[in-house]
């Protein structure tokens, strides 16, 4: 009688994850699905401008490899880069120019904006200083591409027919990112996933949906739209800027387009769990709006969706309880099925999908890792740059 009510118990709080996992599956915008492409594409009369805006911190290693690809891009109407030197010490500035000078191309102009002022991140103010350089030239669109992200050199011009055919404000893909090392394998495919999961892409392109993100690496964003949310100064202080920028967008009024990439590539390596790590926690706690009861909440609910089948198939089969070790055994499989799709468009072998649950436990300690960085006083980074903690910088709208 003692170990049955544990069971029963258990039996319960599996069937719980279970009924998580049918409701993922089918209601929250079939995010597991990776067929949200480029929307249907319509040539214009005539091709508007675009300005390439890149911001670069210290990027001369992934530069050769991505500034060629936004140089030889095939586009029709008048097109311009502006990579942003933001205080760089590997020469990331004359490796720039080099570059142009050796492949051609389109024009590149390379600035340098100084250290950002209180209450900006590094990467927005250099965006900042790119768009007002842009804004010269008076063009119709801006893109916004990170240093590390290479293009297929029909990509520009897809992009700008997306936006012009669907009529969207913001038409970013999700890059593809690098997965070579043991370490890539396991964690970057859970990172899209997890991040579709919040962010269903089918939700965000639909009229009225109050659903809002971009992918920071790859943003094509009609520059009236930039001038009436005020981006980058509305979300100036935002360790997220892509998602801060599509809800900045769509609550002016603007439409957004968010879908996996088939020719935009991010070719920065990450080997080791370390540089993983370290990509997910600078920003993890930040998802959360620094907000203890939304982290602890957070943990629950990725131990209940993620750790509890596992857990309840060994420990079903330990204490000799089918109906646990069955009804945990099928959410583990609906997990692994909706996993799956991701691992083929990352070409990765499908048994990596039973490991889920082992890569949902290490994000769950990326997570509260991310929390405990805050409350010791490190805040976010990025490349180098340690930012206050973001209730300590005023918001003036």
């Amino acid at each position: 009688m003692g170990q049955t009510a544990p069971v029963s118990a258990f039996l319960w709080i599996t069937v719980v994850s279970l009924a998580a996992w049918c409701w993922l599956l089918l209601c929250q915008g079939f995010f597991w699905r990776t067929d949200v492409r480029l929307p249907r594409r319509r040539e214009p009369e005539a091709w508007p401008s675009v300005c390439v805006v890149v911001p670069a911190r210290d990027e001369a290693a992934v530069l050769p490899a991505s500034l060629p690809s936004l140089l030889a891009q095939d586009y029709p109407g008048r097109a311009e880069v502006f990579l942003v030197d933001d205080g760089s010490t590997d020469g990331t500035g004359e490796l720039a120019r080099a570059l142009s000078e050796r492949h051609g191309g389109l024009p590149l102009t390379v600035g340098s904006p100084g250290e950002p002022p209180a209450g900006w991140t590094g990467k927005l103010w250099a965006v900042r200083h790119g768009i007002a350089l842009a804004r010269a030239r008076e063009p119709e669109y801006l893109l916004l591409t990170d240093a590390d992200i290479a293009h297929a050199p029909d990509s520009l011009r897809e992009l700008v027919a997306a936006a012009h055919g669907g009529g969207f404000d913001v038409v970013s893909q999700m890059a593809r990112l690098r997965v070579e090392s043991r370490w890539e394998r396991l964690v970057v495919p859970a990172f899209v996933y997890f991040f579709a999961q919040l962010y269903p892409f089918r939700w965000i392109g639909r009229r009225g949906s109050r659903t809002a993100a971009a992918a920071g690496g790859c943003v094509l964003l009609r520059a009236g739209m930039a001038e009436k949310a005020r981006i980058p100064d509305a979300i100036r202080h935002a360790v997220i800027d892509d998602v801060a920028l599509a809800r900045a967008v769509k609550g002016a009024g603007g439409r957004v387009w968010l879908g996996l990439a088939d020719r935009v590539d991010s070719v920065r390596p990450y080997p080791r769990l370390h540089d993983l790590w370290r990509m997910v926690s600078r920003s993890a706690y930040a998802q959360l709006r620094h907000n203890p009861p939304l982290l602890l909440g957070t943990v629950a609910g990725l131990a209940l969706v993620y750790l509890v089948p596992p857990v309840a198939v060994i420990a079903g089969a330990a204490a000799g309880s089918a109906p646990v070790a069955a009804v945990g055994a099928l959410a583990w499989a609906v997990m692994a099925g909706t996993y799956t799709p991701i691992l083929r468009y990352y070409r990765q072998p499908l048994w990596l999908a039973p490991l889920l649950p082992y890569t949902a436990f290490l994000y769950l300690l990326m997570t509260v890792d991310s929390a405990v960085q805050h409350y010791r006083g490190r805040g976010a980074a990025w490349k180098g740059r340690t930012y206050a903690r973001p209730d300590a910088v005023p918001d003036e709208g």
